[in-house]
C-alpha cells in the first residue's frame, strides 16, 4: 500500500532493493528466480488478510489467555519541561506513518482480518499519571500487562508517569501483532522527530514511505502461493521442512525443577551474565576459523550445554530473524520477524568445532529456506497439540542488535529503559547481544540473558545453567577439539558438594562380624527382651544361647565356614535364632520364600550350593529337593538355652572374617533366572550401626516383611546389633487392620512398610501410625500427599522415605520428615546417602551429572555387596568401577534414574527401563502416578503403557480411596487434564478395588488388567454422539473438517485440524449456542464429548461478552 503522492511522484518506481542485514553476517540466499523484491499490489481486496506471524498472535490472543506474553513494553525516562501538547500530536503523527499501529483485527466466521483506521480515529491516548519514581516499575508493569482488545483497540499504547515539572516517564506498549524488536527503534526514533517538530510549531518532515504493513500481508502471500499448489513455493518449503524436521522430539527433557503443568502460564524471568573479553575474542576466532558467525558458535555452545544437561543430542533451537530483507521495509513499524528452527546435532560425542561446523551448515541452510512462515510449518506438521508447550520447539536463542543511539527530544534529556512484563514465550530463551570497544572495535564480552518460564525453573536453576553456559565458552575457547563428554559443566564448588558435601560421613572400618556384634550386646543386656513373638519374650541371653547351641549342630552335620544353608521357616523366635546360629556356624543363611513355585525354590537351593535345609514343616511334609540334610529347629527355652551355654565351648568355631558371606539373597533377573545377591558381614554391621538409628525410634521394631525380602535385613539386625526389641508379626499375609492393632498393641515404635502398604495404612489406619516414632517407607516412590497426611495427623511420628536396592543392604540413603519439619509440596527425596555410603548420579559416559540433571544412580561404599554368586559376567556389568573412589573401588549401577536437587538431597524419578515414548514424547509413569494418585477419591494409582491398533499408549488405574466415593473416569481424567500435559493423560483409566501385588508387597503392574477403551470413555474409541449437542457437534466438525463421521471422543488435531480451522470451529459453535469456548480451553478439550460438557458455562460467558459490529473499510486502489 503506498499513498497516492508517492505513487504520482514515482509512476514507474521500481522494486526495493535488497539489503545486506550486517548483523547476520553470512549470506542468506534464496532460490533462484524467486520473487524476492516487494510488490505493490495492483488494487488491494476489500478484504486485507492478516500475516502469517499476525494470524498466529491473534490466535493467541483470541481469548486474552496470553496477558502479556506478546506486548512490547518500551520505557523512556525524560528529564526536562515536557510538551505534553506536543507529546500527543508527535504519537499521532506517528500513528498516522505507520499503517500497523492504526490497525485493528476483527473476523468473520472465525476468520480475522485487518481493517486500518482513519488517523483521526486512531491517535494513542496519553494516559498521565502522578507517580513517584519508587512506584514507576510497579505502575509500569501493570499497564504493561493490561490487555489489548485487538478487535476494536489500537495496537499502541501511551502511559506518561511524572513526579514534578522534569522527572517524566513515558511508556510505550506496542502489541507484537503490530511490530517486533526493530520496530520499537523505528517508533521512538520517529516520535523523537516528531516531538521536535511539534514544539517548534510544525508537523514532522520525513520522507514517505514506499509501503505500508498491509501490502506486505499481501505480498507474502502472493509471494507464497497456496499450499495446496505443489508448484507453488508455499508447498515446495514445506517438502524442503517436513524433510528437514521428520522424526524431530516433541519435547526437550529439559533439567527442570518441577513438572510441566497441564497448561502453560507463561509466567518468566530473566537472568543475565556476561562472559569477559578473553572468551569472547576466542569464541569469534573460532567461529571466524570455521567460516561461522559468534553468534552460531554460540548457539553450538548452549546446544552442546543442553546435551550435557540431559536434553539429548536431537536439538531443535527456535532462532527469530528480522526478516526486513527488502529495502521498502527498512523503516516501517509492522511484524517481520519469522521464526526458524536450526535442528543442532551432537551426536557421536563430537569435538566442539565439530558440533559448530554442523550449526553452521543447518543454519545456513535455514535461512536459505526462511520464506516460509512458522505457522505454516506447524500446521502442515501437526506436532502432537498441548497447551503445555510451544510447538516443534521449547528453546530458543536469539540474536540482540545492540541499541542505536536516542535521538534527541528537544529540550529533553532522554534515556530508554528496559521493562520486563515476567513472560515468557518458550521454555527458555537465550538473548545473545556481542558488546564491542566503541573506539577499536575489540571485543569486549558477550551480554547474555536466558529469559525462563518460572512454573518450570526457579530463579536459582536458570542463574546456574547461564552460569554453566559462561564456563562451557570459556573451556571450548581453551580445549576445542575435546569430545563433548569431556567438558566440565560443572561449576566452581559443585564437584566438592557432589564428591564431598553431600556424601554419607567417613566411618571407621567396623572388623566384627553380625554375631560377634551381637554377642556384645548379649554379654552387655543378657536380660533384656531380644525377641517377642505371640506373646513370648526371648532374652539376649536366651537367644545367644539357642543360636550357639544351633551352630553347634550345623557343625555336626558338616557345615563349613563360607557355605550357604537354606532356611524356609515362617516368621518365629526359632527364625531369628536359626540364622544368628547359621552366622555362628560360620555360614551364610539363604532365606527362602515359601510362597515360590517349588521349581524356583530348587534352582535357588542348586546354585546356591546349599547342602542343608532348616525347616519348620512338620515330618512327613514335602520339602524342596536338593540338600543332603533337612534340620529343624528347637524353640528356645530356659532349659534349651542353659543346655546351649554349656555346649557353647565345646561347640564354638572360628569367629570368623567380616568379608565372609553373611547371607545370599534372590532377586529376579532378567534373563528369568534368579540372581543371588552375596553380603557379607562388613555390610550388614554397616547398616545395623548406623547413626540413624540411634535415639529410641528403633528400640522395637516390627518384623513383617517375608524373610526373603531385604527389608528383613533391617527388621532383625538393626534392633538386635543396638540392644532393641524384635516384634515378629504372626505367620502369613496380616491384613491392615490386624497390622495396625498388632503396632499399637506391642508398642512398635519403628517399622518399614512398602510404599503400597505405607498409602493404605495412612488411608484407613491414621491412628496406627501415630502411635509409631518412626514409619520408614519405599521399595516404590513415595506419595508426597501420604506422606504429608500422616505427618499432618500424627505430628509425633517421623516419616523417612528410605531407599536402597538389595545390592546395597537394604538402604542406601534417607530422607525423614520428623515433627517440627514440613512435607515437601512436590517430590519426595530419596534423600543423602548412609555414613560410608556414596550416591553418584552419572551420565552414560560415568561423568558427574550437575546438580539437577537426572541421570543413572550408582551406588559406592560401605554397605555394597559382594556380588551375584556364581554370576561372575553379570556382576561385572553392574558392579563396575567405582571413578570416584580409592583405587579398587567398586559402585552398583542401580538402573534408576535420579537427580541430586539444590538442596544437596537424590530425588529417585523412576526406573530408567520404565520409562517410555508415546508419539515421540518421553514419559515417566510415575510422574503421572503421582498426578493420580492426587486426587482426593484416590487412595492408590498406577499406569502402564498397552498396545493398540494405534500404538503403545498409556493406561491408568486406580483404588477409591477408604470412605471416598469411587470417582468416575470422566472426573479422573478432568483432575489429570488440570495437572499434566494432554499427552500424558492416559488414554484409559480403570477402577479397581484392590492391586495386585508382588511376593514384597509392591504393585505387580504386570497382573494389572486389560482395560476395555469402550468402558472407560477413553479417547479413540468410536462412539456416537449421545445427546442433541453432540449431535449438532458432530455435524458442526464434519463441516469444519471435511470428514464424515465424527466420534465423541475422536481428538480434532489427530483428525487434521489446526489452529486456524479451530478458530472457524469456535465460531460456528459460538453462533450455533451462543458459547464463548476460549481456544486455551479447546486445546486442553479437543474432543465432542469434552466441549458439549464445556458449553453451559461458555455460553453464559458469550452472554456476557458479544463481539461489537464489523466495519469495513475499504482499501484504497492504486491508479495508472
Amino acid at each position: 500500500m503506498v499513498h497516492h503522492a508517492a505513487l504520482r511522484r514515482h509512476p514507474r518506481r521500481t522494486p526495493g532493493r535488497r539489503r545486506t542485514d550486517p548483523l547476520r553476517r553470512v549470506p542468506h540466499p534464496g532460490q533462484p528466480g524467486r520473487p524476492r523484491h516487494l510488490r505493490i499490489p495492483a488494487r488491494s481486496p476489500a478484504v486485507i488478510p492478516l500475516s502469517h506471524a499476525q494470524q498466529r498472535l491473534w490466535f493467541h490472543a483470541r481469548d486474552g489467555a496470553d496477558g502479556a506474553l506478546y506486548h512490547i513494553p518500551v520505557g523512556l525516562r525524560l528529564n526536562g519541561v515536557l510538551d505534553r501538547a506536543a507529546l500527543r500530536a508527535a504519537l499521532a503523527d506517528v500513528s498516522a506513518r505507520h499503517e500497523a499501529l492504526r490497525t485493528v483485527f476483527p473476523d468473520e466466521a472465525g476468520r480475522p482480518y485487518q481493517r486500518v483506521l482513519e488517523p483521526a480515529d486512531a491517535a494513542p491516548a496519553l494516559a498521565v499519571t502522578d507517580c513517584p519514581p519508587a512506584e514507576r516499575a510497579g505502575r509500569a508493569a501493570q499497564a504493561s500487562s493490561r490487555p489489548f482488545d485487538l478487535r476494536t483497540e489500537p495496537p499502541l499504547r501511551a502511559d506518561l508517569f511524572t513526579d514534578g515539572d522534569e522527572d517524566h516517564y513515558l511508556l510505550l506498549v506496542l502489541h507484537h501483532i503490530a511490530g517486533d524488536g526493530h520496530s520499537v527503534n523505528i517508533l521512538v526514533r520517529d516520535l523523537a522527530a516528531a516531538y521536535t517538530a511539534r514544539t517548534a510549531g510544525r508537523p514532522p518532515e520525513w520522507p514517505e514511505l514506499p509501503v505500508q504493513y498491509p501490502d506486505y500481508a499481501l505480498w507474502q502471500r502472493e509471494l507464497l502461493g497456496p499450499a495446496q499448489d505443489s508448484d507453488s513455493l508455499h508447498a515446495r518449503l514445506l517438502t524442503h521442512w517436513a524433510e528437514v524436521l521428520d522424526g524431530l522430539p516433541d519435547e526437550l527433557a529439559l533439567p527442570a525443577d518441577r513438572p510441566r503443568p497441564a497448561v502453560a502460564a507463561h509466567r518468566g524471568a530473566v537472568v543475565e551474565a556476561r562472559t569477559d573479553a578473553a572468551a569472547h575474542a576466542g569464541l569469534a576466532a573460532l567461529a571466524r576459523d570455521g567460516r561461522a558467525t559468534p553468534f552460531m558458535a554460540v548457539q553450538a555452545a548452549f546446544a552442546v550445554l543442553l546435551t550435557r544437561l540431559g536434553a539429548g543430542t536431537d536439538l531443535p533451537l527456535g532462532c527469530p530473524v528480522d526478516g526486513r530483507d527488502d529495502e521498502a521495509l527498512t523503516d516501517l513499524v509492522g511484524l517481520f520477524v519469522n521464526t526458524l528452527i536450526v535442528r543442532a546435532d551432537t551426536s557421536g560425542d563430537p569435538a566442539f568445532t565439530e558440533v559448530l561446523d554442523r550449526v553452521r551448515a543447518a543454519a545456513l541452510a535455514t535461512y536459505a529456506h526462511q520464506e516460509l512462515p512458522f505457522e505454516s510449518l506447524v500446521e502442515r506438521l501437526n506436532p502432537a497439540r498441548s497447551a503445555a508447550r510451544h510447538p516443534l520447539f521449547q528453546v530458543a536463542v536469539a540474536a540482540q542488535r545492540t541499541e542505536p543511539q536516542i535521538p534527541a527530544f528537544a529540550g529533553l534529556t532522554a534515556q530508554v529503559e528496559a521493562v520486563r512484563t515476567d513472560t515468557a514465550k518458550f521454555d527458555l530463551t537465550l538473548e545473545v547481544e556481542e558488546l564491542h570497544d566503541p573506539a577499536t572495535g575489540e571485543p569486549r564480552g558477550l551480554a547474555l540473558g536466558l529469559e525462563y518460564a518460572s512454573d518450570l525453573f526457579d530463579e536459582g536453576t536458570a542463574r546456574r545453567l547461564l552460569d554453566r553456559l559462561v564456563h562451557l565458552i570459556g573451556a571450548v575457547v581453551r580445549e576445542p577439539g575435546i569430545p563433548l563428554s569431556a567438558l566440565d559443566v560443572l561449576l566452581p564448588g559443585e564437584r566438592a558438594d557432589l564428591l564431598e558435601h553431600w556424601q554419607g560421613a567417613p566411618v571407621a572400618t567396623d572388623a566384627r562380624t553380625v554375631h560377634e556384634a551381637f554377642a556384645e550386646r548379649a554379654a552387655a543386656h543378657p536380660d533384656r527382651p531380644a525377641v517377642l513373638c505371640a506373646g513370648r519374650g526371648t532374652t539376649y541371653a536366651e537367644l545367644d544361647a539357642a543360636a550357639q547351641l544351633f551352630a553347634g549342630r550345623l557343625r555336626t552335620l558338616g557345615v563349613r565356614p563360607g557355605e550357604a544353608v537354606a532356611v524356609l521357616m515362617d516368621r518365629s523366635a526359632d527364625l531369628v535364632a536359626a540364622c544368628l546360629g547359621i552366622l555362628k556356624a560360620g555360614a551364610a543363611y539363604l532365606p527362602l520364600d515359601a510362597r515360590a513355585p517349588g521349581a524356583r525354590t530348587e534352582a535357588v537351593i542348586a546354585a546356591s550350593g546349599a547342602a542343608v535345609l532348616v525347616t519348620d514343616l512338620p515330618e512327613g511334609e514335602p520339602v524342596p529337593a536338593g540338600p543332603r540334610h533337612v534340620l529343624r529347629p528347637a524353640e528356645p527355652t530356659a532349659e534349651r538355652a542353659a543346655e546351649g551355654a554349656g555346649e557353647a565351648a565345646a561347640t564354638a568355631g572360628p569367629a570368623g572374617q567380616p568379608d565372609a558371606l553373611a547371607y545370599l539373597m534372590y532377586t529376579s533377573g532378567s534373563t528369568g533366572a534368579p540372581k543371588g545377591v552375596a553380603v557379607s558381614h562388613r555390610e550388614v554391621v554397616a547398616l545395623a550401626t548406623d547413626r540413624r538409628w540411634r535415639g529410641g525410634a528403633h528400640e522395637r521394631v516390627l518384623f513383617r516383611s517375608p524373610h526373603a525380602f531385604d527389608a528383613s535385613t533391617y527388621e532383625l539386625w538393626v534392633p538386635l546389633l543396638n540392644g532393641g526389641l524384635v516384634v515378629v508379626a504372626p505367620p502369613g499375609d496380616l491384613d491392615v487392620d490386624a497390622l495396625a492393632r498388632l503396632m499399637t498393641e506391642e508398642k512398635v515404635t519403628g517399622t518399614f512398610l512398602t510404599a503400597t502398604l505405607f498409602n493404605v495404612l495412612a488411608d484407613r489406619c491414621l491412628p496406627a501410625l501415630g502411635s509409631l516414632h518412626e514409619v520408614m517407607t519405599g521399595g516404590e516412590a513415595a506419595s508426597p500427599s501420604m506422606v504429608r497426611r500422616v505427618r499432618e495427623a500424627c505430628p509425633r511420628t517421623t516419616v523417612t522415605n528410605a531407599y536402597g536396592p538389595t545390592e546395597a543392604t537394604t538402604f542406601a540413603a534417607t530422607f525423614a520428615v520428623g515433627p517440627g519439619q514440613e512435607a515437601p509440596d512436590g517430590q519426595v527425596p530419596i534423600g543423602r546417602p548412609l555414613d560410608g555410603t556414596q550416591l553418584h548420579v552419572l551420565d552414560e559416559r560415568l561423568g558427574l551429572a550437575a546438580p539437577g540433571v537426572i541421570g543413572e544412580l550408582y551406588i559406592a561404599g560401605a554397605g555394597l555387596a559382594q556380588g551375584y554368586l556364581g554370576r561372575a559376567a553379570l556382576t561385572a556389568e553392574r558392579f563396575v568401577a567405582c571413578p570416584y573412589g580409592p583405587p579398587g573401588a567398586r559402585m552398583y549401577r542401580t538402573g534408576d534414574l535420579a537427580r541430586w536437587n539444590a538442596d544437596g538431597q537424590v530425588e529417585y524419578l523412576g526406573r530408567a527401563d520404565r520409562q517410555v515414548k508415546i508419539r515421540g514424547l518421553r514419559i515417566e509413569p510415575g510422574e503421572i502416578e503421582h498426578a493420580l494418585a492426587g486426587h482426593p477419591a484416590v487412595g492408590q494409582a498406577a499406569v502402564t503403557v498397552v498396545d493398540t491398533a494405534a500404538g503403545p499408549a498409556l493406561a491408568g488405574y486406580a483404588v477409591p480411596a477408604e470412605g471416598a466415593p469411587a470417582p468416575t473416569p470422566a472426573e479422573l481424567r478432568e483432575h489429570l487434564r488440570a495437572r499434566l500435559p494432554d499427552y500424558m493423560v492416559p488414554t484409559t483409566l480403570t477402577l479397581l478395588d484392590a492391586f495386585p501385588v508382588t511376593a514384597n508387597g509392591k504393585t505387580d503392574l504386570a497382573a494389572l488388567p486389560v482395560p476395555d477403551p469402550a468402558a472407560s470413555g477413553a479417547p479413540g474409541a468410536h462412539q456416537e454422539p449421545r445427546t442433541d449437542e453432540e449431535r449438532a457437534l458432530c455435524a458442526i466438525w464434519e463441516q469444519v473438517l471435511g470428514l464424515p463421521r465424527i466420534g465423541v471422543h475422536d481428538s480434532f488435531f489427530d483428525l487434521g485440524g489446526h489452529s486456524l480451522l479451530a478458530t472457524q470451529l469456535l465460531a460456528e459453535v459460538r453462533a450455533r449456542f451462543g458459547a464463548a469456548v476460549g481456544i486455551r480451553q479447546f486445546f486442553t478439550g479437543p474432543t465432542v464429548a469434552e466441549l458439549a460438557a464445556a458449553l453451559p458455562a461458555a455460553a453464559a460467558a458469550g452472554a456476557a461478552a458479544q463481539d461489537p459490529p464489523i466495519v469495513r473499510r475499504a482499501r484504497r486502489t492504486q491508479t495508472a
